[in-house]
């Protein structure tokens, strides 16, 4: 029996098994769609349906960078740390790595859909599919971002993948020192954990909010100062919330009598370059997902009816 795009579709929606394994096991099952689920589950390779509902929120975050000029960043998660070491998992991520860093995807949708870099006869969702089945537990490409520059643009990777940067810079000179430079900015995201890169990128309505929250604030701990002194204490207290939260308004953690940004215009100097800081992004793993916390004492007592 000849097998069809639209069986093997179904085969693939049915168990989560890769295209061209799917077109194997109805090759193999002259079409007969339920020997073909049997056949996948045989070789494992139906799995990865079972496994849909649990949560995916370990992992890591990899980054790689090309002449200095491109760079990219991605999240691939686990249900355990355990995995997470694993070689075979720290493999794929490498390979979802080099896919980002070469991908013209825009979105997460696009991304899963293109031709899988090591294999073209797959997609990256293939891929992805196929690596569960081999490891054995939920695995989630979560998120990726990819930056292209005329400057510059480094990668730090921090606590062995909990934590990965990327900073892209204006620059007119690309050397050592201003590589780590860029390095040490890369460094201070991670542990300092921004919201913008500076004042610039504030918006009005943020601005309005704290202003709002501050005021409240100062009035229910001084209610019987004048709306004049007040407002002093709001925008002080505003001023000192954005030096927290603007990169380059920072005290530089590995110089405290420099900010981030008087750090990046000495190395400049230093250079005789022109330097701005763009852009950074920040990935965390698991940051935002709900983990599962087992009770081992009350799965205990629902499995005894208890």
């Amino acid at each position: 029996m000849a097998v069809t795009a639209s069986m093997v579709k179904e085969l693939r929606e049915m168990t989560g098994a890769g295209m061209m394994d799917c077109k194997k096991a109805l090759s193999e099952t002259n079409g007969d769609m339920d020997a073909a689920v049997e056949y996948l589950r045989k070789n494992g390779q139906a799995k990865a349906e079972k496994k849909a509902g649990r949560i995916a929120a370990e992992g890591l975050v990899k980054a790689a960078v090309k002449d200095d000029k491109v760079a990219a960043i991605v999240e691939v998660n686990s249900e355990t740390d355990f995995v997470a070491k694993n070689a075979e998992f720290q493999g794929f991520v490498d390979a979802v790595v080099n896919q980002a860093l070469n991908t013209d995807a825009a979105d997460m949708d696009t991304f899963m859909a293109e031709a899988w870099n090591a294999d073209p006869s797959k997609t990256v969702q293939d891929a992805l599919t196929e690596k569960i089945s081999v490891i054995g537990e939920k695995l989630s490409i979560r998120r990726f971002e990819k930056i292209t520059t005329d400057g510059c643009v480094v990668a730090y990777i921090h606590g062995g993948g909990r934590i990965g940067v990327l900073v892209e810079a204006d620059t007119n000179v690309v050397n050592d020192e201003i590589k780590a430079c860029l390095k040490n900015v890369a460094m201070q995201v991670a542990a300092m954990s921004p919201k913008y890169v500076s004042r610039d990128e504030v918006s009005q309505d943020f601005m309005d909010h704290e202003k709002e929250i501050l005021l409240a604030q100062a009035k229910k701990e001084n209610p019987n100062k004048p709306e004049n002194i007040i407002e002093k204490m709001i925008i002080g207290r505003l001023n000192k919330e954005l030096k927290e939260f603007c990169l380059l308004d920072q005290a530089y953690v590995q110089d405290s009598d420099l900010t981030v940004g008087k750090y990046v215009e000495k190395v400049a100097k230093e250079n005789n370059a022109e330097v701005t800081v763009k852009k950074f992004v920040r990935f965390e793993t698991g940051e935002g997902i709900e983990k599962k916390v087992d009770d081992f004492a009350a799965e205990v007592a629902a499995q005894a009816g208890l």
